[in-house]
């Protein structure tokens, strides 16, 4: 709790040591056998003069109450809920498929790190570029009164028409070519029926699988007219992963990732989701390295030539979740909103280069 200070000085002329009072300098004290005539007038003034300070002490306690009431006084959003989920659509058989697609199974995790010749750097740039420019056009679609599911097609469309497969479909039973995760819906929401109302946020998740190689990267949108604390919040789980990046390059410690976005996450009161992480991401969608966003104390070096995906998710609440029976949903666990951001990034010697931008 703020605690309220008084003026240094009142209507323009300073407080004198002798006026501080209620502790904080020991107070005035008169003698029964000195206060007679002019001292009793000076008396009588001092008590006229701290009833006005106090006054004027609780009216500036009062407005700053009421002023915190009014900062910390956020609109209730409804919890978000499961609207009519479309049937999966086709793909043109001539786009080569990734190998989990068909099986019902979700694929383990692989143990091989993945680092590139010449040849698969071209090639992850290439899938990258492309998933960045779709989530670009995607996010312009965002707007009060769209659905998820029409993003889902759009999305759908432009990787197709690009000769490519969206990544997400099939992966394990998900049934849609990109994650829309709205509000407080940590992440791997799938498309569906619901219209987006002014003041949501966003965020999609696109990846791509050209050539052989997958593409991974995902933005939060604001959806209208967003409040101040939701754009804070998007703005900072951004600042995380560019501080995350930052850190990166050859022999560079993993676990640095976690810490530096912990750091700034916390200063703003912000949780850092752990339950999600980032990953290798190359001609397998998910392997090693996994990419911790929390402090921690895991072993492992960055090497030149690698690949692998940075994505904080930030809370403005508890980093506790909830999955809903579709296995996939995932959202905080008290209703409070979550933001996340995504790059896929390629480990050089003196750094590392963000593969998802165009």
């Amino acid at each position: 709790m703020a605690s309220l200070q008084l003026p240094s000085s009142l209507h323009g002329e300073p407080l004198s040591n002798s006026t501080m009072f209620m502790g904080m300098r020991a107070p005035l004290t008169f003698s029964p056998y000195t206060l007679s005539g002019k001292h009793l007038h000076s008396r009588n003034q001092f008590i006229v003069f701290s009833k006005k300070l106090w006054g004027l002490e609780e009216a500036m306690r009062i407005r700053r109450e009421r002023e915190l009431t009014s900062v910390t006084k956020v609109k209730r959003r409804p919890p978000l809920r499961r609207g009519k989920v479309s049937p999966r659509l086709p793909m043109p058989d001539h786009i080569p498929k990734p190998p989990y697609v068909g099986s019902n199974l979700l694929p383990e995790i692989s143990s091989e790190y993945q680092i590139h010749d010449s040849e698969g750097i071209a090639r992850m740039r290439a899938a990258c570029e492309l998933a960045a420019r779709v989530l670009d056009n995607a996010g312009k679609l965002v707007r009060p009164s769209v659905t998820t599911d029409e993003i889902d097609k759009a999305v759908h469309q432009m990787i197709i028409d690009a000769g490519a497969y969206p990544s997400p479909l099939g992966y394990g039973r998900f049934p849609k070519s990109v994650c829309t995760s709205v509000n407080e819906c940590m992440c791997h929401g799938i498309p569906d029926s619901r219209q987006l109302q002014d003041g949501d946020i966003i965020n999609i998740d696109v990846t791509v699988y050209l050539n052989g190689y997958h593409g991974d990267t995902s933005k939060t949108f604001f959806c209208g007219d967003v409040s101040d604390e939701m754009k804070r919040l998007v703005k900072v789980t951004e600042e995380c992963l560019e501080r995350g990046i930052a850190i990166c390059k050859d022999g560079a410690q993993f676990k640095k990732i976690g810490k530096r976005i912990s750091e700034h996450a916390e200063k703003y009161g912000y949780g850092v989701v752990e339950r999600f992480v980032g990953h290798g991401v190359g001609t397998v969608f998910h392997s090693e390295p996994i990419i911790y966003h929390h402090r921690n104390d895991e072993a492992g070096f960055m090497v030149e030539g690698q690949t692998f995906t940075i994505e904080p998710i930030l809370t403005l609440g508890s980093i506790d979740c909830i999955t809903w029976p579709d296995n996939w949903t995932t959202v905080t666990a008290d209703g409070s909103a979550a933001a996340q951001f995504e790059h896929s990034i390629l480990i050089t010697r003196t750094g590392a280069e963000i593969l998802t931008t165009y």
